[in-house]
């Protein structure tokens, strides 16, 4: 037997439930890991919502963690047991001890680095490496916009920008957020409480404004991300931690001058195992460089158990950089 998070119908975080479960035996084509580390991110939180639908209830929920083979199906062959590796593109199910994976999405994990570094950085990662390397190429000396920049992405975005060379302008809620962006190396940060976000891009960009911005908050930022838009400008939004952004009238992109908008996952950028491998070892390099420093706090690493907890702190923004569950 083992443990795992599930929920038998979507909405809070009072859903979630502890219980006991007998683990599959792994497929010919699957791996089960160990999880010693599992990866917290605030797409679950759309899951368990409802905002995102599951195939069937009961289901487990999350899809990061990192951990050590403990089995392998007949025809795997990437993988023994016993070998480190990390996951972030599982099936739904990684809040649990034991988790069956697809053998073509688990990465093998270097000695350099931590099992807590890669749950709470495999996601993330990738998905700054698709945001910063692919959706849009940020060049040295590129100045954009990057909301919520003291979160899990925010953070490591923040270390990425400046590992290219780039201004990365993050938005933040307090002055203590605005301190944590600035140390990963955010050139300029914006206090969207207290600040004009727009107003404020256009006075650091001594009025060109940005040809890039970055959003995952959605709702609450969608006017003030194409208002910080240069002509022609791209508003990548990649999230939706203030709702969803609804009934777009296509003619504001003309009136805001001819702006371009995305709307990317990590599903449409990594859709195979090249694609996976390639990502992948342009993050490991950077975090075993020290290019890109992944530090959870104490507080942030709840019990397994207590993922219920670690969710409402996930969405009263009382969190700083990532989090994680330990087993």
């Amino acid at each position: 037997m083992a443990k795992r998070i599930q929920f038998t119908a979507q909405g809070g975080p009072e859903v979630l439930q502890w219980v006991d479960v007998d683990p599959a035996d792994p497929a010919e084509h699957e791996v089960q890991v160990e999880n010693r580390a599992i990866g917290i991110n605030f797409i679950d939180t759309y899951v368990r919502s409802g905002l995102y639908p599951v195939p069937a209830l009961p289901s487990g929920l999350g899809t990061e963690a990192a951990g050590v083979v403990k089995r392998v199906g007949s025809a795997v062959t990437r993988f023994k047991p016993g070998d480190r590796v990390v996951y972030c593109q599982a099936a739904l199910g990684a809040y649990s001890e034991l988790h069956n994976v697809a053998e073509d999405r688990l990465m093998p994990l270097p000695d350099a680095i931590s099992f807590e570094q890669a749950a709470a950085s495999f996601l993330k990662g990738l998905t700054v490496h698709y945001l910063l390397r692919q959706t849009y190429q940020v060049k040295p000396d590129e100045t954009f916009l990057f909301h919520a920049a003291a979160g899990g992405v925010g953070l490591i975005a923040c270390q990425w920008a400046k590992a290219l060379g780039a201004h990365l302008i993050g938005t933040v809620g307090s002055a203590e957020k605005a301190k944590l962006a600035k140390e990963a190396g955010a050139w300029a940060t914006i206090n969207y409480r207290e600040e004009n976000i727009a107003e404020r891009v256009s006075q650091l960009t001594n009025g060109k404004k940005v040809a890039v911005v970055y959003d995952s908050v959605g709702k609450d930022t969608w006017e003030a991300s194409l208002d910080s838009l240069r002509r022609q400008g791209l508003m990548v939004s990649f999230g939706n931690a203030s709702g969803p952004v609804t009934g777009v009238n296509l003619g504001i992109l003309n009136q805001k001058g001819s702006l371009f908008v995305t709307r990317p996952s990590l599903y449409g950028y990594i859709t195979n195992r090249e694609e996976l491998e390639h990502a992948s070892n342009d993050l490991f390099s950077l975090l075993a460089s020290g290019a890109i420093k992944v530090e959870v706090p104490e507080q942030q690493k709840f019990p397994l158990k207590e993922a219920e907890r670690a969710h409402r702190s996930l969405e009263n923004r009382s969190t700083q950089g990532s989090s994680l569950l330990i087993p």
